[in-house]
């Protein structure tokens, strides 16, 4: 098999009203993939998932927060958790719905593990905010952090979580800090301007895992040569020299230009190529063992479903030609489904993702002077030096 895509219509059964993390962006997805023949390749099968168990929830979450998960759609006036708060606000069905996101991302990362699959997707994942006992960023249960205590459970002895939100990935951070199996990677807008206001380059990693904690803070307005030339300044070195089994890349569409929620420029070309950046990596390291979700991004129609279009595309084989012409079907769909939003036309924004590679000597900007801050911070712990570019 040549990937698995976690799939179900029950992924889209959150109703949290107008709130950001609306689950039309996913059904948009979905369509799009459809209609482009993306979940038709030959070698791809479309699992259905089902709901995290407790005791698979509780390798990452205190039984007392799953208890307040449960309890709070029946009480109007919860507090406490970080639950029913604007950011995180409850819903019917908030425990199953969230633990179903949660079993889908461990169906992924399951198929890849066995073998089953060289690559598998979960787009409704990617809830990276949520930490042990407190919903956070609109996230209720950490799906990667689950599926990646799962894989350790089941003998994984070195896990790389590449995380290209916007935001930065602190739950998964935070749940593996001092745990020198898994490697936690995160470029995010820096945390002076943003939410959560963490992923300074100094978080390195508890007294028992140093090193295993990378943080690439951006200045804010970086595009997509900017952030290109950052990522491969420093994540495929600090990859490389944790030699992980595999990969866990959280996906989040919300480095856009046009995402409402923050302030870097990429165009969904840039956020392709971070895409196939990663799979070429597992494909260096890990045999291309690969489990990819979804994650933040609030242009629900003019990128969303382009970007993980674009994803599943890279998971399932062969990525899809930015200049792919959007069906005319799919538009009008979209149209209906979310109206008085501009509903784009092509795969692609025309965005230019050459770049130059990092220099040592280039630090006169504020983006060099970032790369040159990350590397400093981490690279000596893996044996690398941060001012040689060939490492």
């Amino acid at each position: 098999m040549t990937a698995t895509v976690v799939w179900s219509d029950a992924l889209l059964g959150y109703n949290l009203g107008d709130h950001p993390l609306n689950p039309v962006r996913v059904e948009l997805t979905m369509a799009l993939a459809r209609e482009l023949g993306v979940l038709d390749r030959p070698g791809v099968e479309l699992v259905a998932p089902e709901p995290a168990t407790e005791a698979e929830l509780l390798r990452v979450h205190r039984r007392d927060y799953l208890d307040a998960v449960r309890a709070a759609p029946d009480d109007p006036f919860f507090r406490g958790y970080g639950l029913n708060t604007p950011d995180n606000p409850v819903f019917d069905h908030m425990h199953e719905s969230s633990a179903l996101v949660c079993g889908a991302t461990l169906a992924a990362a399951r198929a890849v593990w066995s073998g089953h699959a060289r690559r598998a997707v979960n787009v409704a994942g990617g809830l990276h905010h949520a930490m042990p006992a407190r919903a956070a960023g609109f996230c209720v249960y950490d799906d990667p952090a689950v599926a990646i205590a799962d894989l350790l459970a089941q003998g994984a002895e070195r896990i790389a979580y590449v995380d290209v939100d916007v935001h930065h990935g602190d739950g998964v951070q935070e749940i593996f800090y001092d745990d020198p199996r898994v490697l936690t990677v995160s470029l995010h807008e820096g945390p002076l301007t943003l939410f959560p206001g963490t992923g300074y380059v100094e978080e390195t990693g508890g007294p028992q895992a140093e090193g295993t904690a990378v943080n690439v803070p951006l200045p804010p307005g970086t595009g997509d040569r900017g952030w290109l030339r950052a990522f491969h300044a420093v994540v495929p070195s600090v990859v490389r020299a944790f030699r992980p089994q595999l990969i866990v890349l959280q996906a989040g569409a919300d480095t856009h230009r046009l995402d409402p929620l923050a302030n870097l420029r990429l165009t969904v070309d840039g956020q392709r190529a971070a895409q196939l950046a990663v799979r070429a990596l597992a494909d260096e390291v890990c045999e291309g063992r690969l489990v990819a979700t979804g994650g933040g991004g609030y242009a629900l129609v003019e990128v969303v479903p382009r970007a993980w279009t674009h994803l599943l595309a890279m998971v399932t084989g062969e990525p899809l030609d930015p200049a792919t012409a959007l069906p005319e079907s799919w538009r009008e769909f979209a149209a209906r489904r979310v109206p008085g939003r501009a509903v784009p036309s092509t795969l692609t924004d025309g965005g230019d993702t050459t770049f130059t590679p990092w220099q040592p000597e280039a630090e006169g900007d504020q983006l060099d002077r970032a790369i040159m801050a990350a590397r400093k911070a981490v690279f000596p712990l893996h044996g690398l030096d941060p001012h040689d570019p060939r490492d």
